[in-house]
Protein backbone atom coordinates (compact mmCIF):
# COMPACT_ATOMS: atom_id res chain seq x y z
CA UNK A 1 0.00 0.00 0.00
CA UNK A 2 2.76 2.23 -0.67
CA UNK A 3 1.93 6.02 -2.09
CA UNK A 4 3.67 8.99 -3.27
CA UNK A 5 1.83 12.08 -3.27
CA UNK A 6 2.75 16.05 -3.02
CA UNK A 7 3.46 17.30 0.40
CA UNK A 8 0.91 19.61 2.00
CA UNK A 9 1.21 21.28 4.99
CA UNK A 10 5.00 21.80 5.54
CA UNK A 11 7.49 24.75 5.39
CA UNK A 12 10.28 24.79 3.04
CA UNK A 13 14.06 23.79 3.69
CA UNK A 14 13.43 20.86 5.55
CA UNK A 15 17.06 18.87 6.17
CA UNK A 16 17.30 15.44 3.96
CA UNK A 17 18.55 12.18 5.31
CA UNK A 18 18.88 8.70 4.51
CA UNK A 19 17.99 5.80 5.82
CA UNK A 20 20.17 3.70 8.48
CA UNK A 21 19.14 0.88 6.66
CA UNK A 22 20.41 -2.65 7.12
CA UNK A 23 22.49 -4.44 4.35
CA UNK A 24 19.49 -6.18 2.88
CA UNK A 25 16.49 -4.67 4.12
CA UNK A 26 15.39 -0.61 3.77
CA UNK A 27 13.66 0.51 6.56
CA UNK A 28 10.16 2.24 6.22
CA UNK A 29 8.39 5.09 7.74
CA UNK A 30 4.67 3.96 8.52
CA UNK A 31 2.04 6.76 8.35
CA UNK A 32 -1.32 6.30 9.97
CA UNK A 33 -3.66 8.83 9.91
CA UNK A 34 -7.48 8.94 9.03
CA UNK A 35 -6.91 12.86 8.17
CA UNK A 36 -6.13 12.41 4.25
CA UNK A 37 -4.36 16.29 4.97
CA UNK A 38 -2.25 15.64 8.02
CA UNK A 39 -1.20 12.17 6.15
CA UNK A 40 -0.01 13.48 3.06
CA UNK A 41 1.90 16.51 5.14
CA UNK A 42 4.05 13.92 7.09
CA UNK A 43 4.56 11.67 4.02
CA UNK A 44 5.58 14.18 2.20
CA UNK A 45 8.16 15.42 5.12
CA UNK A 46 9.42 11.79 5.15
CA UNK A 47 9.71 11.81 1.59
CA UNK A 48 11.89 14.42 1.35
CA UNK A 49 14.15 12.57 4.41
CA UNK A 50 14.78 10.00 1.40
CA UNK A 51 13.14 7.12 3.44
CA UNK A 52 10.83 4.52 2.40
CA UNK A 53 7.41 5.40 3.08
CA UNK A 54 3.90 3.73 3.52
CA UNK A 55 0.56 5.48 4.35
CA UNK A 56 -2.39 3.88 6.04
CA UNK A 57 -6.01 5.52 6.41
CA UNK A 58 -6.82 2.82 9.69
CA UNK A 59 -4.72 1.20 12.39
CA UNK A 60 -6.87 -2.02 10.87
CA UNK A 61 -5.46 -1.28 7.46
CA UNK A 62 -1.93 -0.88 8.84
CA UNK A 63 -2.16 -4.55 10.89
CA UNK A 64 -3.25 -5.90 7.63
CA UNK A 65 -0.61 -5.20 5.89
CA UNK A 66 2.56 -5.02 8.64
CA UNK A 67 4.83 -7.82 8.63
CA UNK A 68 6.88 -7.81 12.43
CA UNK A 69 10.30 -8.57 10.49
CA UNK A 70 10.03 -5.02 8.43
CA UNK A 71 12.31 -2.64 9.84
CA UNK A 72 11.57 1.07 10.67
CA UNK A 73 8.94 3.34 12.40
CA UNK A 74 5.36 3.80 13.38
CA UNK A 75 3.80 7.73 12.98
CA UNK A 76 0.35 7.23 14.57
CA UNK A 77 -2.58 9.88 15.10
CA UNK A 78 -4.17 8.81 18.65
CA UNK A 79 -8.07 9.88 17.74
CA UNK A 80 -8.93 7.66 14.67
CA UNK A 81 -12.24 5.82 13.45
CA UNK A 82 -11.81 2.43 14.64
CA UNK A 83 -8.53 1.22 16.63
CA UNK A 84 -7.20 4.94 18.32
CA UNK A 85 -3.47 5.40 18.25
CA UNK A 86 -2.88 3.86 21.63
CA UNK A 87 -4.97 0.69 20.67
CA UNK A 88 -3.05 0.01 17.90
CA UNK A 89 0.40 0.97 20.16
CA UNK A 90 -0.85 -2.35 22.71
CA UNK A 91 -1.29 -4.53 19.52
CA UNK A 92 1.77 -3.96 18.25
CA UNK A 93 2.91 -5.02 21.18
CA UNK A 94 0.87 -7.67 21.95
CA UNK A 95 2.30 -9.16 18.87
CA UNK A 96 5.97 -9.05 19.81
CA UNK A 97 6.49 -6.06 18.01
CA UNK A 98 8.93 -3.64 18.71
CA UNK A 99 8.62 -1.04 16.28
CA UNK A 100 8.98 2.15 17.60
CA UNK A 101 5.84 4.07 17.80
CA UNK A 102 6.01 8.73 17.56
CA UNK A 103 1.96 9.52 19.07
CA UNK A 104 0.70 12.84 17.31
CA UNK A 105 -2.57 14.37 18.64
CA UNK A 106 -4.45 17.92 18.85
CA UNK A 107 -5.59 16.55 22.01
CA UNK A 108 -2.48 15.75 23.92
CA UNK A 109 -2.77 15.71 27.79
CA UNK A 110 -0.85 14.12 30.89
CA UNK A 111 -2.99 11.42 31.11
CA UNK A 112 -2.43 10.39 27.45
CA UNK A 113 0.96 11.15 27.01
CA UNK A 114 1.77 8.98 30.07
CA UNK A 115 -0.20 6.13 28.94
CA UNK A 116 1.23 6.67 25.42
CA UNK A 117 4.56 6.32 27.25
CA UNK A 118 3.85 3.22 29.20
CA UNK A 119 3.20 1.60 25.85
CA UNK A 120 6.74 2.08 24.44
CA UNK A 121 6.09 5.54 22.37
CA UNK A 122 9.53 7.16 21.60
CA UNK A 123 7.83 10.26 22.17
CA UNK A 124 4.25 11.91 21.62
CA UNK A 125 3.70 15.20 19.56
CA UNK A 126 1.14 18.28 19.51
CA UNK A 127 -0.56 18.26 15.89
CA UNK A 128 -0.11 20.54 13.87
CA UNK A 129 3.28 19.57 14.87
CA UNK A 130 6.99 21.43 13.89
CA UNK A 131 8.87 19.83 10.97
CA UNK A 132 11.93 19.82 12.56
CA UNK A 133 10.86 17.88 16.10
CA UNK A 134 9.33 15.41 13.50
CA UNK A 135 12.17 15.25 11.54
CA UNK A 136 13.83 14.32 14.71
CA UNK A 137 11.72 11.84 16.12
CA UNK A 138 11.91 10.13 13.28
CA UNK A 139 15.59 10.30 13.27
CA UNK A 140 15.54 9.16 16.49
CA UNK A 141 12.67 6.32 15.65
CA UNK A 142 14.52 4.57 13.16
CA UNK A 143 17.95 4.53 14.97
CA UNK A 144 16.40 2.79 18.41
CA UNK A 145 14.94 0.46 15.66
CA UNK A 146 18.42 -0.48 14.30
CA UNK A 147 19.68 -0.96 17.50
CA UNK A 148 16.85 -3.06 19.28
CA UNK A 149 17.78 -5.18 15.87
CA UNK A 150 21.10 -5.49 15.82
CA UNK A 151 20.89 -6.15 19.86
CA UNK A 152 18.79 -8.77 18.96
CA UNK A 153 20.34 -10.66 16.05
CA UNK A 154 23.62 -10.11 18.43
CA UNK A 155 21.75 -12.26 20.87
CA UNK A 156 20.94 -15.09 17.95
CA UNK A 157 24.33 -15.47 17.43
CA UNK A 158 25.61 -16.07 20.95
CA UNK A 159 22.77 -18.48 21.05
CA UNK A 160 23.83 -20.22 17.82
CA UNK A 161 27.49 -20.44 19.07
CA UNK A 162 26.80 -21.84 22.72
CA UNK A 163 24.41 -24.46 21.34
CA UNK A 164 26.44 -25.80 18.47
CA UNK A 165 28.30 -26.66 21.69
CA UNK A 166 28.51 -30.53 22.49
CA UNK A 167 27.46 -31.58 26.08
CA UNK A 168 31.09 -32.90 26.51
CA UNK A 169 32.35 -29.84 25.11
CA UNK A 170 29.54 -27.80 27.35
CA UNK A 171 31.09 -29.35 30.49
CA UNK A 172 35.16 -28.51 29.49
CA UNK A 173 33.94 -25.05 29.35
CA UNK A 174 31.97 -24.40 32.53
CA UNK A 175 35.35 -25.69 33.89
CA UNK A 176 37.24 -23.68 32.03
CA UNK A 177 35.13 -20.92 32.83
CA UNK A 178 35.81 -21.55 36.31
CA UNK A 179 39.19 -21.20 36.35
CA UNK A 180 40.58 -24.99 36.54
CA UNK A 181 43.75 -26.24 34.23
CA UNK A 182 43.04 -28.78 32.09
CA UNK A 183 44.58 -31.28 34.20
CA UNK A 184 41.78 -30.67 36.92
CA UNK A 185 39.55 -30.67 34.26
CA UNK A 186 40.32 -34.20 32.93
CA UNK A 187 40.13 -35.45 36.52
CA UNK A 188 36.68 -34.48 37.23
CA UNK A 189 35.53 -35.49 33.70
CA UNK A 190 37.50 -38.67 34.57
CA UNK A 191 39.03 -38.64 30.65
CA UNK A 192 42.71 -37.67 29.17
CA UNK A 193 44.52 -34.75 29.21
CA UNK A 194 44.16 -34.29 25.38
CA UNK A 195 40.60 -34.88 25.06
CA UNK A 196 40.29 -32.10 27.57
CA UNK A 197 42.32 -30.55 24.84
CA UNK A 198 40.56 -31.46 21.81
CA UNK A 199 37.78 -30.05 23.40
CA UNK A 200 38.86 -26.94 24.91
CA UNK A 201 39.80 -25.90 21.25
CA UNK A 202 36.68 -27.03 19.66
CA UNK A 203 35.04 -24.23 22.50
CA UNK A 204 37.05 -22.12 20.94
CA UNK A 205 36.49 -22.70 17.41
CA UNK A 206 32.79 -23.20 17.68
CA UNK A 207 32.14 -20.19 20.05
CA UNK A 208 34.33 -17.62 17.71
CA UNK A 209 36.92 -16.80 21.11
CA UNK A 210 40.84 -16.32 20.93
CA UNK A 211 41.06 -15.97 24.78
CA UNK A 212 39.34 -17.43 28.15
CA UNK A 213 38.74 -13.65 28.99
CA UNK A 214 36.90 -13.24 26.11
CA UNK A 215 35.24 -16.32 26.30
CA UNK A 216 34.14 -15.80 29.87
CA UNK A 217 32.71 -12.17 28.67
CA UNK A 218 30.77 -13.97 25.78
CA UNK A 219 29.17 -16.23 28.27
CA UNK A 220 28.04 -13.37 30.69
CA UNK A 221 26.48 -11.99 28.09
CA UNK A 222 24.71 -15.51 26.92
CA UNK A 223 23.74 -15.90 30.57
CA UNK A 224 22.48 -12.38 30.54
CA UNK A 225 20.43 -13.11 27.10
CA UNK A 226 18.59 -16.49 28.68
CA UNK A 227 17.89 -14.14 32.07
CA UNK A 228 16.27 -11.55 30.20
CA UNK A 229 14.11 -13.84 27.72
Amino acid sequence: MLTSTKGVGFTPGAPTGHSAAGPTVTPTVYIVDDDPGARDSVQALVVTMGYRVASYGSAEDFLADYQLDQPGCLITDNRMQGMSGLELQQELRNRGSSLPVIVITAYADTPLTVEAMRKGAITLLDKPCREQQLWESIREALGLDRRLREARQAQVDRAGRFESLTEAERQVMELMIEGDPNKVIANKLEVSVRTVEARRHNVFLKTGTESLAELVRLYMDYRRDLDEA
